[in-house]
C-alpha cells in the first residue's frame, strides 16, 4: 500500500496518532486526493470522523467550497462564496450541492449563508442518489436546519431513492421532533416508499414507538 493510501486508511478508520504521524513526515498529504478525487478533510467528513476532520482543519488547508462546506469551516466558504455568490449554487465533483453537505453535516450558520447568497434549497443530487439539503438533513437528525429549510421553502413531500420522503426517513431513523416538524408542514402521512411501506410501518418495524404513536393518532380513521 502507497503512503497516500495508507494515510487515507488511516483518516478513514479514524486513526489519528497515526494521520498527524504520516503529515509530520510529509505535509503534502494534507492536499492529496484519493482515486475518488477526495480530500483527507472530506472523506473524514463523509466517514463522520470529527477528530480527524478537526485535526486536518488544524493544519490550516486551502479547502475547495465543497470540502468546506462539508466540513464546517465557514470563514473559508465565505471567502470563496463572496468573490462569486454564483458559487452557493453549485455541486461537489461527486454531485451533491454544497448547501446539502452543510446540512447533512449539521452546520446550520453555513446552510444559512449560502441560502442569503441564493442558494437553492431544493437541488437535488445528480449522482443517482436524489439527496437534497431536506433529506440530508433529516437522516442526520439536525431538526433545526430541518426547520429552516421548511421555512424557507424546502419540498416537504419530495421523493427520492426506493420511494423515500423526508417523513418516511424520520419515522425510519426515530426522529419523532423532525417527524412532527414535517407534519406541521404538510407531510403526507399516507405516502409509502415504492415496496408499500408506509412511516408508520416503518416506525413500528424498528421500535420507534414514540413516533409511531404520534403517526397513529393523526393519519385519519
Amino acid at each position: 500500500m502507497s503512503d497516500t493510501a495508507s494515510f487515507f486508511q488511516a483518516v478513514k478508520t479514524g486513526d489519528a496518532a497515526a494521520v498527524t504521524s504520516m503529515l509530520d513526515a510529509d505535509p503534502a498529504l494534507l492536499s492529496a486526493k484519493n482515486e475518488q478525487g477526495q480530500s483527507a478533510i472530506l472523506l473524514a467528513a463523509y466517514n463522520g470522523r470529527k477528530e480527524i476532520r478537526d485535526l486536518l482543519l488544524a493544519r490550516g488547508p486551502v479547502l475547495e467550497l465543497h470540502e468546506a462546506a462539508a466540513a464546517g469551516a465557514f470563514e473559508q466558504v465565505k471567502q470563496i462564496v463572496e468573490k462569486d455568490a454564483s458559487l452557493a449554487r453549485s455541486f461537489s465533483p461527486d454531485g451533491f450541492p454544497v448547501l446539502a453537505l452543510a446540512a447533512v453535516f449539521g452546520h446550520r450558520p453555513i446552510v444559512e449563508y449560502l441560502h442569503s447568497k441564493g442558494g437553492e434549497v431544493n437541488a437535488v443530487s445528480t449522482n443517482g442518489t436524489g439527496y437534497t439539503a431536506l433529506t440530508g438533513s433529516v437522516t442526520g437528525g439536525h431538526k433545526e436546519i430541518v426547520a429552516f429549510l421548511l421555512a424557507h421553502g424546502s419540498n416537504v413531500n419530495y421523493k427520492y431513492g426506493p420511494g423515500y420522503t423526508p417523513l418516511l426517513a424520520a419515522a425510519a431513523n426515530g426522529h419523532l421532533e423532525i417527524v412532527q416538524l414535517l407534519f406541521e408542514h404538510g407531510a403526507d402521512l399516507r405516502a409509502k416508499t415504492n415496496d408499500g411501506q408506509t412511516a408508520l410501518a416503518i416506525a413500528e418495524a424498528r421500535g420507534h414507538q414514540a413516533v409511531a404513536g404520534f403517526l397513529r393518532a393523526r393519519i385519519p380513521a
